[in-house]
Parts: structure tokens; C-alpha cells; sequence
């Protein structure tokens, strides 16, 4: 588990949904109270924490952290507005394991997410989600066909690590939809059908293993 502390409710829904989607388990806290009821009932992995916060700022958490036993050790990456330099080297020397200057990009979150996983011990969940020639490494986030690299979008990604995570399951459009665009996200089936042929066509012979269901959506059938 993962705890993203972030009062920017957005920029917390976007953290959550990609660090989902790259294959942890994240939850989002308000400010320093919700993290402290937390971390009362759960110890995460990592705490994603951010310097700007409502009541105690990202820096007096850190040092509450470190100061207890039962939090000294669990990593931290702490996230401020550029330019904050004296921000990010005080929240290093009280020992942040991490820094990320706003705004970030989400695969530089879990570029970075991952590098201190390793760095501290602790084994991120990982995965080669195989069928046929076809191979998702939900650690590397890269795909392969026949052994050669394949580039995709992110929401190519996440189509296929979500038929890979449950082959011969039956997914309608607007399950797709919702799924990967999110539920608050207005805009038409054809968006699924158009990313489907586009990632149907970038795998080449494995495209095949994209199934569509006449009336209802798609599935990943078997290799043949």
C-alpha cells in the first residue's frame, strides 16, 4: 500500500489511478490528521507526501514520522512547487528518500515510487502477464512481441495489462470506458474502439488475441 497525502483532490485522483494502474495499491489522505488515523490501523510500503498541506506541513510529518519507531523506516518521497529549494534540501537532510518538483509527470512518480522501493528492501509487486508470443512487464511497464519492444500509449497499457490481468473476460465498451478513462470522463464508446485497432495493429500478430464480441465489447482469447 501506498499513501499519496495531497490536499489538490485532482493531482491526488490522477496519483492514485496511475500508481493503480502500474500495479500497486494506493490510498489518498487529505492532510497530516488523516494520514496520522492511517497509520494507526496500516503501514504502507511508501508514503508519497506533500510539502504544501493544510495543518502541519509535509515537513513537520517527516520529522513526526522519523521521530516515531513504529514510522522511522518507511520511505518517503516528498513533492513541492519548483523552486522550493530550501524545501527540498531541508526535507532530504531530515531524510526524505525522494524529491519531486511539481508538476510532475506520472511516470516520473512511478519512476521514482519503484527506485526507492529498491533502494529500501522492499519488493514492489511484479509481473509478467504472458499469453503467446505477448509479454507485459507491469514492473518495466513495457511490452513485447516475439521478444521485440512494442510502444505504447498509456491507455494502450492499461487496455492490455486489463485483458492480460483477466484473459477470456468479456469487457463491455462502457466498462472499458469507465475502467480506463474514469467514470467522470465524458466522451463517446468509439474512443475505445479507436485505441482497440490501434493497439491491435502496434502488436502485429498478437493483435489477433483482441477479441471482439459482436454487440458487447472485447475480450483476450487464447492463442491459437
Amino acid at each position: 500500500m501506498i499513501f499519496c497525502v495531497e490536499d489538490d483532490s485532482g493531482i491526488r485522483d490522477l496519483m492514485i489511478y496511475t500508481l493503480e494502474a502500474s500495479g500497486y495499491k494506493a490510498r489518498g489522505l487529505n492532510d497530516g490528521k488523516e494520514l496520522r488515523a492511517a497509520l494507526e490501523n496500516e503501514t504502507p510500503q511508501l508514503i508519497l507526501l506533500d510539502i504544501m498541506l493544510p495543518g502541519d506541513d509535509g515537513i513537520a510529518l517527516l520529522q513526526k514520522l522519523r521521530s516515531n519507531e513504529a514510522t522511522a523506516a518507511i520511505p518517503v518521497i516528498m513533492a513541492s512547487a519548483k523552486g522550493t529549494e530550501y524545501d527540498k534540501v531541508r526535507g532530504l537532510d531530515l531524510g526524505a528518500d525522494d524529491y519531486l518538483s511539481k508538476p510532475f509527470g506520472m511516470m516520473e512518480m512511478v519512476s521514482r515510487v519503484r527506485a526507492v522501493l529498491r533502494r529500501s528492501g522492499q519488493k514492489s509487486k511484479t509481473a509478467l502477464l504472458k499469453i503467446g508470443g505477448l509479454t507485459l512487464n507491469t514492473e518495466g511497464y513495457t511490452v513485447t512481441v516475439w521478444g521485440k519492444r512494442v510502444e505504447l500509449t498509456l491507455k494502450e497499457y492499461q487496455l492490455l495489462q486489463k485483458f492480460l490481468e483477466r484473459p477470456g473476460t468479456v469487457f463491455t465498451r462502457d466498462q472499458l470506458l469507465s475502467d480506463i478513462w474514469g467514470a467522470s470522463y465524458v466522451t463517446e464508446t468509439r474512443t475505445v474502439d479507436v485505441h482497440i485497432n490501434t493497439l491491435r495493429s502496434k502488436l502485429g500478430s498478437c493483435g489477433e488475441l483482441i477479441e471482439t464480441v459482436r454487440g458487447v465489447g472485447y475480450r483476450l482469447g487464447a492463442p491459437l
